[in-house]
């Protein structure tokens, strides 16, 4: 179980480990509820729906500025005679 201290300002730190496997980021919206003698801390999505889980992959997140390649295409077919 991972801890931290709360600043003058009520502000507290979340571990790196529990932020990344929550994909909480800046600008994530949580919400907080206090459950018996316990708080809850659930993190919502930019659209309002509660996250579940990080994306198991990053395939499709980064977008290329450079044209793509056509399948057919055959390498050899660049060289220079």
């Amino acid at each position: 179980m991972e801890t931290a201290s709360v600043s003058s300002k009520g502000q507290v730190t979340i571990p790196k480990e529990i932020r990344q496997q929550l994909g909480i980021r800046e600008g994530s919206k949580v919400e907080f509820a206090v459950v018996g003698k316990h708080l809850e801390l659930r993190v919502q999505s930019p659209n309002g729906v509660m996250q579940t889980a990080a994306p198991a992959s990053g395939y499709g997140m980064v977008k290329s500025k450079r044209n793509a390649v056509p399948v057919d295409l055959d390498p050899a077919s660049l060289l220079k005679p």
